[in-house]
């Protein structure tokens, strides 16, 4: 198992569809907490904060960002947002794949001196741009115009995740290009870094850790199995992961495991005890234990709950 492949490392969702791989996400609480738990995907995204209180962790750096603010994250780059402040916490995000702006004339300069370098990460977009950038404006406009074209003019109303696709060609069009402009704008600006790829055994140890997590949940997880995988101890694995996450490995799993628990209550008519099982937890006051303990709720109550919104949403 210590040799599990890269592929296997990233999210599993798709961004996008499968001719424009490009997806506009907005992303809220009205409490303090985790707002977008750990991932990592090959895509770029861009991040729009225009306002609130946040934690950004990007490859365990921890960022605060207090206010506007336009964020990137690079391929591969292993990163969560936590709400740092009770109210309407919000923020929104292009997520494309570099592929979308690729060329099919090889020697395009714009694809082999900064498309590519972008995807294999010889070449770094930058962190974070605050308002005081002479780029900023630029680069808000270019986010904001995007999120128009999406559909998502009311970006601060939202709440919990919504998702923006489209295939309207036109649509698609002008997107590529705004794409394109940030580039240039990131570009014109020197903000693009060339760098070398530098090798972080522990980013690595812990998507090791959550891919593994993500396979098996359906199973029994021991804190042994864990740190057997990637080679430590069980009292450094736990101190390593609890620094890395934020929360022990087991507070992990079983939050993953709920995770998968109400996505089963809102795409299945599977019971409450076939979902315990599927889910990991082989004794059913356990399961809603931890459920309540995750919702502030039961599941045929969040079942309930979900199946009313859904009817509304459909009227």
């Amino acid at each position: 198992m210590q040799n599990q492949q890269p592929s296997i490392l990233k999210e599993a969702s798709f961004h996008g569809t499968r001719n424009f791989p490009c997806a506009f996400y907005t992303t809220g609480s009205k409490v303090r907490g985790m707002l977008v738990k750990h991932h990592w995907h090959e895509e770029v995204e861009i991040l729009y904060f225009n306002g609130g209180e946040f934690c950004l962790e990007v490859n365990m750096e921890r960022i605060q960002i207090c206010g506007e603010c336009i964020c990137f994250i690079n391929p591969g780059d292993l990163h969560s947002i936590f709400a740092e402040k009770n109210g309407n916490c919000m923020e929104n995000a292009v997520v494309f794949h570099t592929d979308l702006l690729s060329s099919a004339y090889s020697l395009d300069p714009i694809l082999t001196s900064i498309i590519q370098p972008v995807k294999n990460k010889s070449m770094l977009l930058p962190r974070c741009v605050w308002p005081d950038h002479p780029a900023f404006g630029k680069l808000k406009d270019a986010f904001l115009e995007m999120a128009e074209i999406f559909g998502r003019n009311e970006m601060n109303t939202g709440q919990d995740l919504e998702t923006a696709v489209t295939d309207n060609i036109t649509s698609q069009l002008y997107i590529k290009s705004l794409l394109l402009k940030i580039m240039a704008v990131l570009s014109d600006y020197d903000m693009l870094k060339v760098t070398e790829k530098n090798y972080d055994r522990r980013i690595e140890t812990i998507k090791t850790t959550l891919s593994y997590i993500q396979e098996n949940y359906k199973e029994k997880i021991y804190i042994h199995d864990l740190a057997g995988l990637i080679g430590m101890n069980e009292q450094y694995f736990c101190r390593f992961f609890k620094k890395a996450i934020g929360r022990s490995p087991m507070e992990y799993v079983n939050e993953y495991r709920i995770k998968k628990a109400i996505y089963y209550l809102k795409e299945t008519d599977m019971t409450v005890t076939e979902i315990c099982l599927e889910c990991g937890f082989n004794n059913l006051g356990n399961f809603l234990r931890e459920f309540r303990k995750y919702t502030d709720t039961t599941p045929l109550q969040y079942r309930l709950h979900n199946g009313m919104k859904e009817k509304k949403k459909s009227k």
